[in-house]
């Protein structure tokens, strides 16, 4: 079987609109709003510690090495309750502290002006621009190059010899997913990895407000909302609604917010 040389091309065009993304806004908005690539290293940190690490670690040994977890939760809806809880604790407990940190740097280079601080949204742009652009490229860009140079080598023939070490199995799953690809898809994963990059940009902003207002409900509003958002993927993988209302509610969910972000950032952009 082959890819498509129009599927393989969409996908490329795809990833590379994608990985380029968070670059492409921290580089328009850099100046207007002052932006330090040291709040988006803290943000790629953050997301690298508490979502590819501990949240990982968190969900293999609940779903697989805890015998009384994992048959608890093959249960559609609670893996649903599980899965968008655990991604929302971890990853925003770990903006918590981020932003803790940011917001004490911020306090010592404002000083006195408080003014100051309360106008400096950029911080939390470009931590979300780290936090959001790590998972970006982490969870989507990565995985979906591997599948590209899978697509490759199919269309060369040279696929089994390359995974020859995988079982007869893995290997068929994965000839049937390359064989399932479709121009389609493409737009399917940008609309994806840009809508959760928008979220990512979003959540950061609240937590910031929220953590410079010194408000303690500000983590479990953050949690619940993470929570909401991760709830119709969780449901997808659940098998329990189709992939298009999903993507129908991310696209809706994501002009929502970026409508939203672009109100805040409009004016410290324009003025500058």
């Amino acid at each position: 079987m082959v890819v498509a040389p129009l599927t393989l091309s969409s996908l490329a065009v795809a990833t590379l609109f994608v990985a380029a993304l968070p670059f492409l806004i921290y580089r328009r908005l850099r100046r207007p709003l002052a932006l330090k690539p040291r709040d988006a290293i803290i943000g790629i940190a953050i997301f690298a510690l508490f979502a590819m690490v501990i949240e990982r670690a968190l969900n293999d040994y609940v779903l697989h090495r805890n015998e009384a977890t994992a048959t608890f939760l093959s249960n559609p809806l609670a893996f649903v309750v599980y899965g968008a809880l655990a991604a929302g604790i971890c990853e925003e407990v770990g903006r918590f502290i981020g932003m803790r940190l940011l917001l004490k740097r911020a306090a010592a280079k404002s000083g006195a002006d408080a003014n100051a601080l309360r106008a400096d949204d950029g911080t939390a742009l470009t931590y979300g621009l780290g936090h959001g652009g790590a998972e970006v490229w982490l969870v989507g860009v990565l995985v979906q190059i591997q599948w590209i140079l899978f697509a490759v080598f199919e269309n060369r023939g040279q696929l089994d010899s390359y995974l020859s070490n995988l079982p007869a199995d893995s290997l068929m799953r994965i000839h049937l997913i390359l064989a399932s690809l479709t121009p389609q898809m493409a737009g399917i994963f940008a609309l994806e990895r840009v809508a959760a990059l928008v979220f990512q940009i979003g959540l950061s902003v609240l937590m910031w407000r929220g953590v410079r207002a010194g408000w303690r409900g500000i983590l479990p509003l953050a949690i619940a909302l993470h929570a909401l958002v991760d709830v119709p993927a969780a449901l997808f993988q659940a098998q329990l609604v189709p992939l298009a209302a999903v993507d129908a509610v991310y696209a809706l969910g994501a002009v929502m917010v970026a409508g939203l972000l672009f109100r805040t950032f409009r004016r410290p952009a324009l003025a500058a």
